[in-house]
This record gives C-alpha cells, structure tokens and sequence, in this order.
C-alpha cells in the first residue's frame, strides 16, 4: 500500500502537471470505484485544480468552486501518467483523468477492487473522509502519546490505526520499529515514557527521510514501479537478510496475507516471534532463539 512517503511523492510529480489546469475529461471504468452520487462526476469536468492536498492516505484534488475530488489507492491502485487521451487499460483500469497537457490513469492491481473516489462539495463534506489521525509532522510527544495509546493494541496496529496516527502502513511500521529497537508486538500499554518518546522520534524522522527519498529518486519525472518495499528498508522485505545493525537475519510474521519483518537482537532480546501458520507446523522444531535460528 501506497503510504505517506509514496503519497507526497504522486503529489510533488502531480503539482507542476495539473495545478492551475483544468480536468478536461474524467472516464470512471470501474462502477465500484465511485463511492458518490451526489454531484455527479461529470460536475467536475471542467472545472480548474487549484491545489493539491493529503488526507492521511488519501490524495485531494482541490477544484474551483470548493469541488474536491478525494482518491484513496488502499493496497493496490497506482497512479500513471500519460500523453493526453490514454485509453483506459481494460484489465486493471478505473478511471482516466484528461488534462491539457497529460492524462492521469487510475489503476489497480489483482482482482479486488478496494481503490475508491469521493467527489464532495464544502470543507464539511471533506474533513467528514478524513479517518482523524494526527500528523506526526505537525504534533508533539504528548499528541503522539495519547494518540498512541488511544486503544489498547500491539505496536504494529497502533502505529498503522489510521483513526489514530495518519500516513503510517506495514512498511514503514516496520521499519520505525526496528529503528525504536521496539517489538511489534509489544503492547502499547506496557511501554515507558523513554520508549515512546524514541518510537515518536524514530517514526518523525523515517517520514520525513523517507519523503525526502521517494520525492528526490522521481525527480522532474513520475514515480513508477511503487511498492512498499525498498533496496534501503533495513528490515522490511528483507527476510533472511542480515540486519544492517547486528548482522542477525531478519525474521518474520505472516499472517493471512499481510508480514512483520523484524530484527529478533534488535527489537525481541533474542527471541524469535512465533509465526501464526509455521511455528503451529514445526512445533517444538520452530526456534524459540537466535541462537537456535
């Protein structure tokens, strides 16, 4: 899934193509992709983008006369650009959205159709899609604190709850925790006031870097081939890999179809996780340690 990192960087490439321009066409192929009605979608052909914005995930195309257009991509919907009138790919498109000088396609990936698009009028119709969590760039320790803690959970769902924290995806969870030295399943309740504060350090500073990363390798171009996974990630995607700290080979958790990667010397004291599907299989077999590993 696309997350803040990513987001930012659609936004930066986005900003000099179509700010300023008008949506000259808008062609929705996919009937589940449109979650409103009212107005229609064509209500907002024609009328000029005056800025770009995020809500969490999701990206807000500003139109004139307090149109937005709302895009969340969810796991598997990417953006691309083309030459102006790209025919909207038959098998993996949603929607196509015409300008002057290029035509932005929606799609998405696989068989399940998760990607949706919200067309609303007024400031209320907009913050009432926003899911509420906080913006790490624009909070403190305490607003982290509280949001952190709002339900009880392990760290890895506490960090992902976009109700409570905004931008943050298995990932860059993944990777925040590893730069905590924090477990993902820890429970948020148990942690001291010193643990918090270096989770809330280790996650402002790996979504700024991170935006920094994505926006930079794009360039005056337009990000392609987005994944979660990258070369430079210390620990996620990186499974049986040395940990770029200690050397220990990173482990992992799969559970249905979403992973935790982790570092068992820096994140568990040494002690490998049980894995919900392979530890049940192997048993007394399944390592309980490093050592054992």
């Amino acid at each position: 899934m696309p997350e803040l990192p990513e987001i930012e960087a659609y936004i930066a490439a986005l900003e000099p193509r179509v700010v300023g321009e008008p949506l000259t066409g808008l062609r929705v192929a996919s009937f589940s992709l449109l979650k409103t009605y009212d107005p229609p979608a064509d209500a907002a052909v024609g009328k000029k983008v005056e800025s770009l914005s995020r809500i969490g995930k999701r990206i807000v195309f500003n139109l004139e006369e307090d149109m937005h257009l709302v895009i969340h991509l969810m796991v598997a919907g990417r953006f691309h650009w083309h030459p102006p009138g790209k025919a909207v790919p038959r098998k993996y498109g949603l929607a196509a959205f015409d300008f002057p000088e290029g035509t932005l396609l929606l799609t998405e990936a696989g068989t399940k159709r998760r990607a949706s698009l919200h067309l609303v009028v007024g400031s209320a119709a907009l913050d009432a899609l926003d899911p509420g969590g906080i913006e790490l760039s624009e909070a403190g320790t305490e607003e982290f604190k509280a949001a952190l803690l709002a339900e009880r959970h392990t760290l890895k769902r506490a960090l992902t709850d976009a109700r409570f924290i905004s931008g943050i995806g298995g990932a860059f969870a993944d990777e925040i925790l590893h730069a905590a030295r924090l477990s993902p399943l820890q429970m948020n309740t148990n942690l001291s006031d010193e643990e918090i504060n270096r989770l809330f350090l280790a996650a402002t500073d790996a979504l700024e870097r991170w935006t920094a990363i994505r926006i930079e390798e794009t360039g005056d171009g337009f990000p392609e081939k987005v994944t979660a996974f990258h070369p430079q990630m210390a620990v996620h995607g990186k499974f049986g890999e040395p940990c770029p700290v200690c050397d220990t080979p990173v482990q992992r958790i799969v559970y249905s179809s979403r992973e935790t990667n982790y570092c068992p010397t820096c994140q568990t004291e040494g002690r490998v996780l049980a894995d919900r599907s392979l530890s049940r299989l192997l048993k007394d077999d399944w390592p309980a340690s490093v050592d054992e590993l």
